[in-house]
Formats: C-alpha cells, structure tokens, sequence
C-alpha cells in the first residue's frame, strides 16, 4: 500500500504534507471522487476493517465503500502523511433512537494548532473538514451546524437538504469493539439498512447523486430530481456515469432490488391512502 497510489485515485495533486491545506486538499478530493456504496453488503461479500482489503477495493479496485472504509482509508492516509489521527465512535440518529446507534458510524478527528472533524463516511456531509467548535460551519452554498450537549457528547447537523439529518460523537478514542460489532450487525441483520437497500452516493461541491436500489436522484438546495432504472443494464450504466464504477453486474441483486423498491412504492401508497392523502 503506497500512499502516492490513493492520493492519484482521488485526484490530489497538492503538498503533502501534515498541514491544514494538505487535510483540506485530500478531504474535498476524497469526497469528491470516491463514492459512498454498500454493493458488497448486498452481495454478500464480508467487509471489515483490515485496511488492507479496504486499499485493495477503494485504490486498486476502484471501488467506493461505507463509513468504516470511508473513514479508515481516509484515517491512514493521513497518519501515513504524518497527521495526528483519532478514530473516533460515531452514532447516527442518536437524537432519535437513543444509544443503540453508538458504533453505527466511524469519525476522525484531527490534531493540528486546533482539532478537526474529518468525516467521508456519511454519503452527504461536509465537503472538507470543519474545526471542533459550536456554532455554524459554511461550505460554500451548504450549512453546517454544530454543538455540544450536556451529556458530553458532541452533535453534528447537516446542511438543509443533507441525509443524514444529525451524528453524534465524543472526543475520545474510539470503542473498536464495538465498532466491529456493529461492522458485522449491519452487514447481516434483516433489520440493517445496507442489507434492506442498494446505496451509492456521490458528493458534488454543493449537491449530491444518489442511487437507492432503481431510483437514481440529484438533490440541490432548489429541489430533486428522480428516475427510476428498469433493468441491471440501466443501473450498470448509471453506476459509470455518475460514480465511475465499473465491471460490477447487477444482474445477481435485481429481483430483490425489485422486490425491495415495489415493497417500499406500495407501503408508501397504502400509508398515503390510509391517512387521507393523495
């Protein structure tokens, strides 16, 4: 695993070096060019967090991967770098569904003159690393928030049209046990997103492509656009347009992603027609 082999897969071509331009360079590019995606979950492959299977998919491979792959490859290129890197325990909608989703989600921080939050594994968030202080954070167009709560933890929200909405984490290392806990959990249980959905994401500068099984998006501050896929062919060609993945078939996962979008189209009608909506 060489270093100069992931900065060319994202595309940075700046110093390298342990500074604040470097952090920022290789984060926007990383967010840029490397896409959010659960295609092995969905076909069964185990993922972990060896950095080295990771390397292979993410540089190699040219692949995306979730969270604990985002982050983790992200995490040691930087300590590869120099930087002084904390894995840290996140937990996505924490505010709503209390501490059973501590572990759900991996964060960095970063120690320089001042410590920031490095965070490539949430599909859509920030652009480029933000300082750990309360208070609003602006990428451009995009508004981020953050805060601290009384219990200690700190509490992430995301721009105007961002999903997810909130993260919670602390500023202490991270619980690795029960990282790869939650790792195995939802890799396999029933009840997992990842394993119920296809997922892939793209961050642009200020908007965001997303595939969720046969519906392709673009979602802006000005609205979204969607269409539905109608064949593996549709949604092989849309996985190398937009998040230049190529040489995976989709032909293996169609009927259960057809399946899982008339499950969710159908419930999302009944419920519509069940409260008096149209």
């Amino acid at each position: 695993m060489q270093v100069g082999a992931y900065l060319d897969r994202i595309g940075y071509r700046g110093p390298v070096a342990p500074t604040l331009e470097c952090l920022t360079g290789i984060h926007r590019c990383q967010a840029l060019n490397v896409p959010y995606e659960n295609l092995d979950v969905q076909l069964g492959v185990p993922v972990g967090q060896d950095i080295g299977p990771i390397f292979d998919k993410i540089v190699n491979q040219r692949r995306g991967g979730w969270c604990y792959e985002m982050n983790g490859l992200l995490g040691w290129a930087l300590r590869e770098i120099g930087f002084d890197v904390m894995r840290v325990t996140g937990a996505v909608h924490r505010r709503d569904r209390g501490d059973s989703t501590l572990g759900n989600h991996l964060v960095l921080l970063v120690r320089l003159e001042k410590t920031y939050i490095a965070d490539l594994g949430l599909g859509d968030g920030i652009r480029e690393p933000i300082l750990l202080e309360a208070g609003v954070h602006r990428q451009g167009e995009l508004v981020f928030r953050l805060e601290q709560l009384e219990d200690g933890y700190w509490r992430w929200h995301n721009h105007g049209f961002g999903n997810p909405a909130t993260a919670d984490f602390r500023d202490a290392p991270a619980d690795e046990d029960l990282l790869n806990a939650k790792v195995q959990f939802l890799q396999t249980s029933p009840e997992s997103v990842f394993v119920q959905n296809l997922a892939f994401e793209i961050m642009r500068p200020e908007s965001v492509v997303i595939l969720i099984g046969r519906v392709l998006s673009e979602k802006t501050a000005g609205g979204e656009s969607k269409t539905v896929l109608n064949s593996p062919a549709e949604i092989e060609a849309a996985l190398a347009q937009h998040f230049d993945i190529r040489n995976v078939q989709i032909a293996p996962l169609w009927p259960r992603i057809c399946a899982r979008h008339a499950e969710v189209f159908e419930n999302r009608v009944g419920n519509e027609v069940a409260s008096g909506g149209t």
